[in-house]
This record gives C-alpha cells, sequence and structure tokens, in this order.
C-alpha cells in the first residue's frame, strides 16, 4: 500500500502518458508551409522590417513560432561559435495589461531580461539625452527609477550588440489595448522605431486582432510584411483529407491503455476543433486527463464532457472567417487596384482623358425669351375638301 501522498505506480505512468501527448508536436503541411515562408521572409526582408504573423486562436502560431527559432538557431550555429556575444533570436510574450494601456516600460524589461542584461534597473541615459537637477535646478547625482526612455535606450543598445536574427512578439494583439486617447498607430510605430534604429526584424504574433495594425499608413504597409497560418477548412476537400490524417496521427499517440477511433468520428472531432490542430491537441489532452483522473476510458462522452461549448466555437469561427475574408485576396481585388492604376482594359484610356469632350454652347437667353424657329402660317385645308 502506497503512503499518503506518494504517487503510485499506475499515477505515475498515467502522468508520463499524459506529458508525453502533450510534448508531441506534429508536423502538418499548414505548419511546413507557414515554418517555411516565415524563415524566408525573415532572410530576406529587409534590416528593420516587420513582420505579422496572423492566425486563429489554436492554429499553432506559438509552435510556429518555436519551429523558427530551432531552425534559426541550427543555421546560426556557425557564427554563434565564432561570436559567443550574439544571439540567434529574441522571443517575448505581450502581456495584456491590467489597467487598459499597454505597459512598455515593463515590455522593454522583460525583453531585457530574455537578453540576460545585467544590471537592468539601473539603467540610465547618456549624459546628451537627460539631465538631472533637483527642484532647485542644480545638478544632482541621486538615483532615480528607471523610466520607459532608459529601458527603451538600454533595449537599442543590447539589440545592437546582440544582433539577433529575428525579435519575437507573441500575442502581439495586446499591443492593440488603450484605454487612453492615444493612436492605434502611435502603438506600432514604437515598435517600427526599435527595429529601424536596431535594424532588427520584428515578429509579431498574434490573432485576427493584429489586422487594426495593418496598412495604418502608407510607410508601416511599405515596411511590413504579412503572414497567414490559415486553418483547415471543411470548404475545401484536401484540407479535410490533412485533417483526417491528423486525428489518425493523434490516434496513433494515445497510450496503448486508452484505445479509441478518432477517424471514426473526424468530423465531431472538426466541429469542436474548427480545423485548427492546437484546439485538438488540448482538447484531447484535457480528454486523457479527465480519463485517468476518473479511471475510465477515453472515449466520445468524455470528450463531449471537455469540448469547448458551442458558443465558444462559434465566436471562435465568426473571428476566423472575417479575418480570413480580409486577408484572402480575391480577383475583384486585383481588378479594383488595377483599375485605379489605369491598367484595367475597364479603365479609360490616357489618349481618351485627354482628348476634349465636345459640350453644349452655354445659354445666353434670358428667362421668357423664346428660342428663335420658324412659325407656321396661313390656313391649312382638309385633304377631302
Amino acid at each position: 500500500m502506497a503512503a499518503a501522498g506518494v504517487p503510485t505506480r499506475s499515477e505515475l505512468d498515467a502522468t508520463e502518458a499524459l506529458q508525453a501527448f502533450r510534448a508531441f508536436t506534429m508536423a502538418h503541411p499548414r505548419l511546413i508551409e507557414a515554418r517555411d515562408e516565415l524563415i524566408a521572409a525573415i532572410e530576406g526582408a529587409a534590416a528593420g522590417s516587420l513582420i505579422l504573423v496572423l492566425g486563429p486562436p489554436g492554429v499553432g502560431k506559438t509552435t510556429l513560432m518555436r519551429k523558427v527559432q530551432q531552425c534559426l538557431t541550427e543555421k546560426m550555429a556557425p557564427q554563434l561559435r565564432v561570436d559567443v556575444g550574439r544571439l540567434p533570436f529574441v522571443a517575448v510574450e505581450a502581456l495584456a495589461p491590467e489597467n487598459g494601456n499597454f505597459n512598455w516600460r515593463d515590455h522593454f524589461r522583460r525583453m531585457l531580461i530574455q537578453m540576460d542584461e545585467p544590471l537592468i534597473d539601473h539603467k540610465l541615459l547618456p549624459a546628451y539625452l537627460e539631465v538631472e537637477r533637483d527642484w532647485n535646478g542644480r545638478f544632482t547625482s541621486s538615483p532615480r527609477p528607471t523610466t520607459g526612455a532608459q529601458r527603451q535606450y538600454a533595449l537599442e543598445q543590447a539589440l545592437r550588440h546582440r544582433r539577433p536574427a529575428a525579435v519575437f512578439v507573441d500575442e502581439a494583439q495586446h499591443l492593440a489595448r488603450m484605454s487612453s486617447g492615444r493612436r492605434l498607430a502611435d502603438q506600432l510605430d514604437v515598435i517600427k522605431s526599435i527595429a529601424s534604429r536596431t535594424q532588427t526584424i520584428h515578429v509579431l504574433i498574434g490573432t485576427y486582432e493584429l489586422l487594426s495594425f495593418r496598412n495604418l499608413s502608407g510607410q508601416l504597409s511599405r515596411r511590413s510584411v504579412d503572414l497567414h497560418f490559415l486553418r483547415y477548412r471543411a470548404e475545401c476537400k484536401d484540407d479535410l483529407r490533412v485533417f483526417q490524417n491528423i486525428v489518425l496521427t493523434f490516434q496513433e499517440q494515445l497510450p496503448a491503455e486508452q484505445p479509441l477511433d478518432l477517424v471514426g468520428m473526424w468530423d465531431f472531432l472538426y466541429e469542436r476543433s474548427l480545423g485548427c490542430v492546437g484546439i485538438l491537441k488540448d482538447w484531447l489532452a484535457r480528454g486523457l486527463s479527465a480519463a485517468f483522473r476518473g479511471a475510465v476510458r477515453l472515449d466520445r462522452r468524455v470528450l463531449e464532457r471537455t469540448a469547448l461549448s458551442i458558443a465558444q466555437c462559434e465566436k471562435i469561427l465568426a473571428e476566423a472567417r472575417e479575418g480570413e475574408a480580409r486577408l484572402i485576396e480575391t480577383r475583384e481585388c486585383s481588378s479594383r487596384l488595377r483599375c485605379l492604376l489605369g491598367l484595367s482594359e475597364s479603365a479609360p484610356k490616357a489618349q481618351d482623358r485627354d482628348a476634349v469632350i465636345p459640350t453644349k454652347p452655354p445659354r445666353t437667353r434670358k428667362p421668357g425669351v423664346r428660342r428663335p424657329k420658324r412659325d407656321r402660317v396661313g390656313r391649312t385645308v382638309a385633304a377631302n375638301a
């Protein structure tokens, strides 16, 4: 008999099986395609550019970020061995603000911590940027709390010296959180300014809420690249076939004592995961945990109990469809652009636009004056007279 508080062998096996399932990462086609596109964008973008990675919740954006970070580390391994002070990347999560305004000072501090920067709370601006005086106007050397400007300057200096290939900001939609009258463009201008000064590519990863950052100005549009991480959609037969293969792969990763035909209920799994692999994996992990806790087999009833509610699925689906509609460029969008540029066949030609269109002569008569015309005179004789 096991002592109180000491897990039994079966409990240890269940915990290990659950951890192994959660640690499993599947290289499905959407993830591989997005990984290759993001690496190509980082390597091909100009220094100081912004890359926006957008997708629905649970599609696997965080997993994508980790895969790209792993690839960057492997590619830069020879350079990192020579230059030990260089970093392959810097990654930080943008935290949701407590008071409604995004806390840039805390964000800078977390980035400095990720780079192992020393004396973070003792950073000062150089003398030509800031002069400290007391209330009488005299110079003072008394320490003051580190300001946001000081941490931003320290961050810029650290990025210049550590020279990472990219800075990843996960959950970047939190940057749009504002309760004051500050403009949305000002939020992204902070990131753009840091990227420009340090010549470092910044990758903003978030949900479709990031669409509010797109095309805020022509300058931002010129320096930003969009990468759409799509879910598997039921309208596409190829997507459904791939999704069924994903379900089969997850079925093979289930513990041996939890046999379940997931492929036979793939449509139910798609219904409550909306074609998002991350949502599906988290759901199956919750189901396994519930089955282990209740000492029962994993079946459809357990999955129904641990699935997202219909209201939650409808909310996620509505946001996903709206984001997809705004990001997927149609033929009509291309035709509209060509028409605006004057390249479309329906657009007026240059010689037609420059030609002089004849107009009617202006009216010179005053009101009440008849228009000159010939009046009929004499008497009309009847034809049968």
